[in-house]
């Protein structure tokens, strides 16, 4: 794992997201190519780029085994939540054996897919793959997260460092908004990073991005995290949602 993890980091400074070597001179692989490459494992992993084009097309599902709260706060789209320790409802879901699915956490040290995973395995599952790059490198790669209502409501009355982007109209901002928040319109992330509308100066900073649809949010996400804001989600819901949640 140790020079799965070297490599990675290798991809992921600054000229080696082009390509690297894999290890010791084999095979060139980009940075969304590769995996940790643990040895022992009973179940293998996936790779993000796989995971995109299963996302694209639905072809398996991506089960997000952490906390209901994780999950509200920020989760890969398309995910569904069934935490580590519900075993039985994994069972549930998924009564063939032979059926496809993928698992996710938090992460290279995180242990929560690995260890549902063995305990699927044990139980006849033969078909289970991970993502153990998880969350973190999901984002460190520029994708954006999603981001339900208890979500929203945890940065606002707990969190309370988030930075809000409303991307409805000017004049939709104008009426009423989220408390303190920004108004960032499609196209308009990179000149919001040199104009003050976001934190330049701390890229880790929670930023979600909300609009009258997910699909108008998500777009305005994807482009906040291209601008190395990897803390960014969006809204999964609308607006009025948010203003029926009583949140402020």
């Amino acid at each position: 794992m140790r020079r799965s993890l070297i490599a990675l980091l290798f991809v992921l400074l600054p000229g080696g997201l082009a390509s690297t070597t894999r290890i010791l001179g084999q095979t060139k692989v980009n940075v969304n190519q590769t995996t940790l490459e643990e040895s022992g494992q009973l179940t293998p992993e996936i790779s993000t780029e796989e995971l995109k084009k299963v996302l694209s097309n639905k072809s398996e599902p991506l089960l997000d085994v952490r906390s209901t709260t994780e999950y509200a706060i920020a989760h890969i789209p398309g995910s569904i939540n069934v935490y580590e320790k519900e075993l039985e409802r994994v069972v549930q879901l998924f009564p063939d054996k032979t059926a496809p699915f993928i698992l996710y956490c938090n992460g290279p040290y995180c242990g929560k897919s690995k260890r549902l995973s063995e305990q699927l395995v044990k139980l006849g599952y033969s078909r289970i793959r991970r993502y153990q790059l998880g969350l973190p490198v999901w984002r460190a790669l520029g994708n954006t997260v999603q981001t339900d209502l208890e979500g929203f409501r945890y940065f606002i009355t707990k969190d309370r460092t988030a930075v809000f982007v409303d991307a409805r109209t000017g004049a939709e901002f104008a009426k009423g908004t989220v408390p303190g928040a920004v108004n960032i319109r499609p196209a308009e992330a990179e000149k919001a990073n040199e104009d003050g509308r976001l934190p330049y100066r701390d890229k880790g900073t929670r930023i979600i991005v909300f609009a009258n649809s997910p699909d108008d949010a998500r777009r305005v996400a994807e482009e906040i995290a291209r601008k190395a804001y990897w803390n960014s989600s969006y809204y999964g819901g609308t607006f009025a949602e948010l203003q029926g949640g009583q949140l402020w």
